[in-house]
């Protein structure tokens, strides 16, 4: 079985996110680059999946040089090989882009499944895998937090509001995954030691075939406007502190 698994470098969850002064982007430095944590459940059900039924598991992330951390990450984790594609082209890419280089370097390896997460925790768009499963024209089941392997294809649950579905699909398909799919393991540190080794091949715009002249650009950042202090009602009388409560939740919070 031929198991790719897409990942991202993003900021970690806890990294205090600035805006630069003239709005082109987020200040860099200082922050602490760290794999997609949906793209982890991701890479978590592929090594799950070589790991029962035998395979090779394909890291494929599109990013900077630095990106090549998360890549080895992922090795360390027990991947057996990388893509890298890096350009600076594709900085800043929306994401059609984005999926339309994830394409073409996946079309000329040979995939049975794909994983991808089910989105990356900083632009929060999730279309990426949809639109890498339309150009690749196979099929795709979103959002899963629960796989078994049939044979011929897979049997996954997806989650909707007050149920779950239960869907068949054939091989070769694409899956994005969702909380609850797995546990993702820490990387050993012969794991550590191994992933060192293990090939990594790196490409471009021009090697994929691929342009970047239609891509989105993203006009201006803007922070999010700082929260009003809070407003403490004091007094001994509970009926008057209600009803000015009422009356500031009507009048100034507008909720009521």
């Amino acid at each position: 079985m031929n198991i790719v698994a897409c990942v991202k470098q993003v900021p970690d969850t806890e990294a205090q996110i600035k805006v630069k002064p003239d709005g082109s982007g987020i200040e860099e430095g200082g922050i602490k680059w760290v794999m997609n944590p949906y793209d982890e459940f991701g890479v978590e059900e592929a090594l799950r999946l070589k790991e029962k039924n035998g395979g090779e598991v394909t890291i494929v992330s599109v990013g900077p040089q630095r990106a090549m951390e998360t890549i080895r990450t992922a090795l360390a984790m027990g991947a057996d090989r990388g893509i890298h594609i890096c350009d600076p082209a594709f900085d800043g890419a929306d994401a059609y882009t984005t999926a339309s280089a994830l394409a073409a370097a996946i079309k000329a390896i040979p995939h049975d499944i794909i994983f991808c997460g089910q989105r990356a925790i900083d632009d929060d768009s999730g279309q990426v895998g949809a639109i890498l499963a339309e150009l690749l024209g196979i099929p795709q089941v979103t959002v899963i937090t629960k796989l078994e392997f049939t044979g011929a294809g897979v049997k996954v649950i997806r989650p909707i509001e007050g149920a779950q579905l239960l869907i068949e699909c054939p091989l070769p398909c694409l899956l994005t995954a969702q909380k609850g799919l797995n546990e993702p393991r820490y990387a050993s540190l012969p794991g550590i030691m191994k992933a060192k080794k293990k090939p990594v091949d790196v490409k471009d715009a021009a090697g994929l075939g691929v342009s970047v002249a239609n891509k989105a650009t993203i006009v201006k950042f803007v922070p999010p406007p700082a929260r009003a202090a809070g407003k403490i009602i004091c007094g001994d009388d509970v009926a008057l502190k209600a009803a000015e409560l009422a009356r500031l939740l009507r009048e100034e919070a507008k909720v009521i």
